[in-house]
């Protein structure tokens, strides 16, 4: 395959961070990259996909920065761009949880490799804390995960005191790849949880480097693929379709978009509806056309990949 899609997260202090967005835009662009890239005060977080020398450039300059120096990148093969845009900006966070004052770079989880992860993820003193929303880990999770009720992740703070019954285990926390574990486990140990432990580089570097044993269902991620294969040693699909329950793990938006929700409907459905997840919504006069994907990204009719950086406005402080 001719490109990649990265993955990649860095906690580290950056001080300009207006500065150092239009830098990093201006590096993108030269790149030919694609993707979703947020700066903070707190750090680096980003997707993005290109071609494969273009990519490797990318991975090259960023490491050579030293604050991101121990940055780990993600790395998967694609057959095409992953994203149709390029967008580059600042925000207090970069994973927003509504905790800008803690600070992973100084105190988080214990980070444990894929290989030690599921060394001692089924051992009877640990839990294995799933921190992502629910959409996610409905379709895809570790076997006998704990799972919370949250829509966002900015929910989470909210619900750990739901965990108070596992204070005397080891929590074992894992997302994506790695960036919403860095705060979560920083904010269970300022809680007062003692043994908290975190799965370094999240599902997908599970999957690469461990064949993502135990991961029932695919993992969810932010880009054109929705939805991924990690597990190649026992795969298996968990969730089911929104309309007849039948096993599938194709996840559309909703065709109507006051509605919009992001849910497993399998294909015969999907047809059936039109997109839709139901009847009511099926039959709204606002119903978007439905093509066989159940994806609605915005027209890109005459992108022009400069406008980001031209048209970027830093958000007040």
């Amino acid at each position: 395959m001719d490109y990649l899609v990265l993955l990649y997260y860095c906690y580290a202090p950056i001080d300009d961070v207006e500065a150092f967005r239009e830098e990093h835009h201006r590096l993108c662009l030269r790149l030919h990259l694609r993707g979703r890239i947020i700066v903070a005060p707190e750090g680096l977080n980003g997707t993005v996909s290109g071609r494969r020398a273009d990519c490797e450039e990318y991975m090259r300059v960023v490491k050579a920065d030293s604050r991101f120096a121990a940055l780990e990148f993600k790395i998967e093969p694609a057959e095409a761009h992953t994203f149709q845009k390029l967008h580059v900006r600042v925000k207090p966070e970069i994973v927003h949880v509504g905790l800008p004052d803690i600070k992973p770079y100084e105190r988080t989880g214990i980070h444990l490799s894929p290989q030690e992860f599921k060394d001692m993820k089924d051992q009877d003193d640990v839990v294995v804390l799933d921190v992502r929303s629910d959409y996610e880990h409905e379709l895809g999770r570790f076997k006998n995960a704990v799972t919370l009720d949250i829509e966002n992740f900015r929910e989470f703070p909210g619900k750990v005191g739901e965990l108070e019954q596992y204070k005397d285990k080891k929590i074992l926390t894992y997302c994506t790849g790695g960036i919403k574990c860095e705060k979560a486990s920083a904010f269970l140990l300022e809680q007062g949880f003692e043994n908290v432990y975190q799965l370094h580089g999240g599902i997908i570097k599970y999957g690469l480097e461990a064949g993502g044993e135990d991961f029932d269902g695919k993992c969810y991620v932010f880009d054109g693929r929705v939805a991924v294969d990690v597990n190649s040693v026992n795969p298996t699909i968990i969730s089911t379709c929104h309309n007849c329950h039948t096993p599938s793990a194709r996840m559309v938006n909703c065709a109507n978009p006051h509605c919009n929700d992001h849910l497993p409907l399998c294909e015969a459905c999907a047809e059936q509806l039109e997109g839709a997840c139901s009847p009511t919504c099926q039959q709204h006069p606002d119903k978007r056309p439905y093509d066989g994907t159940g994806t609605y990204p915005k027209n890109s009719n005459n992108y022009n990949p400069e406008q980001g950086l031209l048209s970027y406005r830093a958000p007040a402080k």
